[in-house]
């Protein structure tokens, strides 16, 4: 593999935008490749907005993602997957968790939420893969799982075999709820796999 690939996620503090970075990161170095991250925590407590860059190769020499340069965004939240649109491009494999959590100018009633994002999206000509990973990882009884579910879907595309991941989510999360979150990452894989017919 000569080029190198970039992947956006984006998304709210609190909804475990970093450790999933962290997954990919490990999973990615295992499989042999040169792996190059950033976060920019900006206003990471609940609500604010995350984004952390992920750039893996043969050799790569910068961690930050240029714009119009993403080949894979996931968002963790519905309204930052317009955010980034500067970095997306008709190439881009753009996964959104249907997700809404609304920022403090729509809640305070000053500004209101847009109602036809996805509709927005494929506007652009991007493909998009709408996930409900919150309604996923509520079903399974741990609504912090939104991250794995995530993981999971975009694992998919990815050059590594589902068993790394399996690995690497076995070795990172707590053992009280990694059976949970192991649950989560393969539904999301389902979901993408639903949608593309791999």
């Amino acid at each position: 593999m000569k080029k190198t690939s970039n992947i956006l996620l984006c998304g709210v503090g609190g909804q475990g935008i970093l450790l999933a970075s962290e997954v990919l990161s490990s999973v990615l170095m295992n499989a042999g490749f040169d792996v190059k991250q950033s976060e920019v925590h900006g206003m990471a407590q609940r609500g604010g907005s995350v984004v952390a860059h992920l750039r893996y190769g043969n050799k790569v020499y910068s961690p930050l993602i240029e714009l119009g340069s993403a080949d894979f965004a996931v968002s963790f939240e519905l309204l930052e997957a317009l955010r980034y649109l500067p970095y997306y491009s008709r190439e881009t494999r753009v996964i959104v968790n249907t997700q809404k959590i609304l920022p403090a100018p729509v809640s305070t009633g000053a500004d209101r939420y847009p109602e036809d994002i996805l509709e927005q999206l494929e506007g652009k000509g991007l493909s998009i893969f709408p996930v409900d990973a919150f309604g996923v990882s509520k079903a399974l009884g741990e609504i912090r799982a939104v991250n794995l579910v995530l993981v999971g879907a975009l694992s998919v595309f990815l050059p590594v075999k589902e068993k790394a991941f399996l690995e690497v989510i076995e070795e990172r999360i707590p053992e009280k709820i990694r059976a949970v979150n192991l649950e989560a990452f393969v539904k999301g894989r389902e979901i993408i796999k639903g949608m593309t017919g791999e």
